[in-house]
């Protein structure tokens, strides 16, 4: 391999481990054009240039080229699922993941932790277009899968728990809540979601103790304060009128 060739493989590197994807770009493109063979790190590293710039079509096959080099290549295969799943290719990006997580050097199905982030999240990204399609129950499936991989995403279980509370599943809203809180006892998200549930389901006095704790956490938090003034305070018509005057002078709009 000539000196000039040897430098731009170098320089590439060097440049994309820095995360400046400009100058990056232009020695991996020289090694490219150069026709030299086996370099599917360079390939990767030119899809994932790509797929930043938002140019996801050549991402995608940068990301093939990495593969067809070496078909073993873990990061590739995720980096090429999270890009079909950009480009709405939902089926081609699950049929990629499910293929990477066959690809441990030791033939099982495990997979880094690293790996299994990136696989939880690409299906949190389908079960989030699922639920823009008002499609509840793939959306669940997708939920499911992505807590398989990674039990410890308590943010993952908390919008599972709101799939569940729309279809009206409060059992499972509660369940997922609770795991979520057990990762996570300081998760405000999940202690103001599970005081929804309470409400929801009738037991008007959890959701303000839940509410309580999640206002202890911070202090400072709207949805609980809106939420616990409105549990201890219902509105309804017979609220004495006068002192609903005197509510809406003093207090604060609700956000």
């Amino acid at each position: 391999m000539e000196d000039t060739l040897k430098q731009a493989i170098v320089l590439g590197r060097e440049y994309y481990s820095k995360r400046e994807y400009g100058r990056a770009e232009s020695y991996l493109r020289t090694v490219i054009d150069s026709g030299a063979h086996g370099f599917a790190d360079i390939h990767n590293m030119m899809g994932v240039i790509h797929h930043d710039s938002g140019r996801l079509e050549e991402a995608r096959d940068e990301f093939r080229r990495a593969l067809d080099i070496n078909p073993r290549y873990t990061e590739a295969a995720l980096n090429l699922a999270v890009t079909y799943n950009d480009l709405g290719d939902y089926t081609a990006a699950q049929q990629t993941y499910r293929v990477a997580l066959g690809r441990g050097t030791d033939g099982s199905e495990r997979v880094d932790s690293y790996a299994r982030g990136k696989i939880a999240n690409l299906h949190a990204e389908v079960a989030q277009a699922y639920v823009d399609l008002d499609m509840p129950n793939e959306a669940i499936q997708e939920y499911r899968s992505a807590i398989r991989l990674c039990p410890q995403f308590a943010d993952l279980r908390v919008k599972l728990a709101d799939v569940y509370r729309h279809v009206g599943d409060l059992e499972s809203a509660r369940y997922e809540l609770s795991e979520a809180i057990r990762v996570r006892p300081d998760y405000l998200r999940a202690r103001v979601a599970m005081g929804v549930v309470h409400l929801v389901s009738g037991k008007r006095q959890q959701a303000i103790e839940e509410w309580e704790r999640a206002l202890r956490i911070d202090p400072h938090d709207k949805s609980a304060r809106m939420y616990l003034r409105m549990a201890k305070d219902p509105p309804g018509p017979s609220a004495p009128p006068q002192r609903e005057r005197r509510r809406r002078r003093g207090g604060r709009p609700c956000e």
